[in-house]
């Protein structure tokens, strides 16, 4: 049954008390309950006490999915709906329990996986709550990045708690390195008198995606020290924010950053659109820009809108480097 977000408190309490109920005769015990040992982590809502290794886990986080499949973690249910192609989770023949999307979310089925561990996050944040009431004996770790703190160290905090939870701290530590030095090479190559535009393209439109405040490429000024072609207030919306297209050509930026959010929600939903550079390519306000005649545009890689982790970032970051040594 599928439960819109304003209706899920009505049912949770009935749907916990039926699982409680039924736990008894539906719960396998764990596989390796003889090696579990606790960990207390830190995250966004302060300590918490981690069985690790954790049994039966539940993943809502787009920007740690890809991380989590790539460290070969097993998990039970997870909303595939919002999760980028590719993910061994998605794969025919899964046993993944589908939570859905974060707009009409099948919250009551995490009950059915019966997850020691949650960790949850980004579109999902909003759940947490729903989550602890549902099922009250798992942990629930949340690792988004925090308002306020450097969106850098916190994408390592993300990887190096992981790391911890999953006993893989070597390969959190060689992710963090990995990004570490796609930022230098980029700061190595970059000239500050060269000043930088941010853009996402939605819906066939270019919009604007403001220094420090704009969504996901606006970090990235304060990571690598970039000069603005422009500076305006902007939003966290994933549109991007309302500025023209000629307001963006007038600040005549030498590169341009792009996140084709389409290029990533067209393969969830076999819906056509036209690819950044495409967009790009053919608006005639954008011609003469310094950044497009001179071939200095920087592409985000295609599913960046759905998995906006330390592995998508180094990518861009390294591209971002060709591109400035080239």
């Amino acid at each position: 049954m599928r439960t819109s977000r304003p209706l899920v408190a009505a049912s949770i309490g009935l749907v916990a008390a039926i699982a409680l109920a039924g736990c008894a005769s539906t719960t396998e015990p764990a596989a390796n309950d003889e090696d579990a040992t606790t960990i207390t982590v830190t995250d966004n809502h302060g300590e918490q006490t981690v069985t690790t290794p954790p049994q039966r886990v539940v993943a809502t986080d787009n920007r740690t999915i890809t991380l989590l499949d790539s460290w070969g973690v097993e998990i039970v249910a997870a909303p595939l709906d919002i999760f980028p192609e590719g993910l061994s989770y998605k794969e025919e023949g899964s046993e993944v329990i589908n939570l859905g999307n974060h707009s009409e979310p099948d919250l009551e089925a995490v009950v059915a996986g019966d997850p020691d561990l949650i960790v949850n996050g980004q579109r999902f944040s909003g759940y947490y709550a729903d989550f602890g009431t549902l099922v009250p004996d798992a942990t629930i770790v949340e690792l988004d990045p925090r308002e306020g703190e450097p969106f850098d160290e916190e994408l390592k905090r993300q990887v190096t708690v992981l790391g911890e939870i999953f006993n893989k701290q070597d390969e959190a530590a060689a992710l963090v390195a990995d990004f570490d030095a796609s930022i230098e090479r980029v700061i190595a190559a970059y000239d500050a008198s060269e000043t930088v535009m941010g853009a996402i393209t939605s819906g066939g439109e270019i919009n604007y995606a403001a220094p420090t405040t704009g969504r996901t490429l606006g970090p990235v000024y304060d990571i690598l020290g970039l000069t603005p072609a422009l500076e305006s207030d902007g939003s966290t919306d994933h549109q991007g924010d309302d500025i023209s297209v000629e307001a963006v050509a007038s600040s005549n930026p030498d590169w341009l950053l792009v996140m084709d959010r389409d290029a990533a929600v067209s393969v969830n939903t076999d819906e056509a659109y036209t690819p950044a550079n495409d967009l790009i390519g053919s608006s005639e306000a954008l011609q003469n820009v310094t950044a497009v005649a001179e071939g200095h545009v920087v592409y985000m890689p295609a599913g960046t809108y759905l998995n906006e982790g330390i592995e998508t970032y180094t990518q861009f970051f390294n591209d971002f480097a060709d591109a400035l040594e080239s």
